[in-house]
């Protein structure tokens, strides 16, 4: 794995070795999570969140070998508990973070990135049947949002007013945004950007105390800031600051850091990767 840490948008101060690639990243307390893919996709890394010492391993069975078999990492505190999406058996994971105990439960639509509501849910973003499933901790389905105009919700996130953000495209990917939903579906606010602000799919966001929006626009190679009313505010990350190209991203408010995935793209695969850590 390679880490890079900055306490200035350009500066880079530390790395740590690149290895396979990253599918998600996540971070509890005093502890960081990543998860990866090809080799060691049945297993999170576990790092000491100041000093990145590596500590060890959850093995997680059933989660697949291939980059597809998990899309994404999200810890709940509420719970201690680590949920991943698995698009190969269209199902999530229930991880506890004290011993890797694992459960599975189905989502029956493929999942991509999760989210965890301020209720303790899970939020699955299933991009192919237009949906946002919520869950319990349990695997229980409680709610599924169903999003006009055949757009498709890689992520989802529950704001503070219990309104949704979510990154959408449509089906021909033609058209890309973020944007805020009723409970309906409805959309009430979105960005879409134009000229060198607009996006060419933002694929997750994080969103900070204030309500500002990190957004990764993975086909621009790049990490936008939106502010609270969905306005463009700058490229928090640009293309020539990562090595390859950014895909997930982690907040973390209390340190004030921005975790990004930064995978390399080759012959329709992530060969592979690493992950950027910024001061923000």
């Amino acid at each position: 794995m390679l880490f890079i840490i900055c306490d200035a948008v350009e500066r880079v101060i530390h790395t740590l070795p690149e290895r396979d690639p990253v599918m998600g990243v996540t971070s509890l307390d005093n502890r960081l999570y990543v998860l990866r893919g090809e080799k060691s996709a049945e297993q999170i890394e576990v790092y000491n969140i100041d000093s990145y010492y590596f500590l060890h391993c959850l093995t997680v069975p059933g989660l697949g070998v291939e980059f597809g078999g998990g899309a994404d990492i999200v810890a709940c505190g509420h719970n201690h508990c680590a949920y991943i999406s698995n698009c190969s058996h269209n199902s999530v994971h229930r991880v506890a973070l004290s011993d890797g105990a694992s459960t599975e439960w189905p989502v029956s639509d493929d999942p991509v990135c999760l989210s965890v509501t301020y209720r303790h849910s899970v939020l699955v973003s299933c991009s192919e049947v237009f949906k946002v499933k919520e869950f319990s901790t349990d695997g229980q389905l409680l709610n599924v949002l169903t999003l006009p105009d055949n757009m498709s919700p890689s992520h989802a996130i529950q704001l503070s007013s219990g309104q949704i953000i979510a990154c959408l495209s449509n089906y021909d990917h033609s058209l890309h945004r973020v944007c805020v939903t009723g409970p309906d579906g409805s959309v009430l606010k979105s960005f879409e950007g134009s000229g060198s602000q607009q996006m060419n799919g933002p694929v997750q966001m994080a969103i900070d105390r204030n309500g500002f929006v990190f957004v990764v626009d993975v086909n621009k190679n790049r990490v936008l800031l939106l502010s609270p009313q969905l306005t463009y505010v700058r490229e928090v990350v640009s293309r020539k600051q990562l090595k390859w190209g950014p895909v997930r991203l982690h907040l973390d408010c209390d340190k004030g850091r921005l975790y990004i995935a930064d995978n390399e793209f080759e012959w329709g695969n992530y060969i592979t990767g690493r992950v950027v850590v910024y001061d923000i």
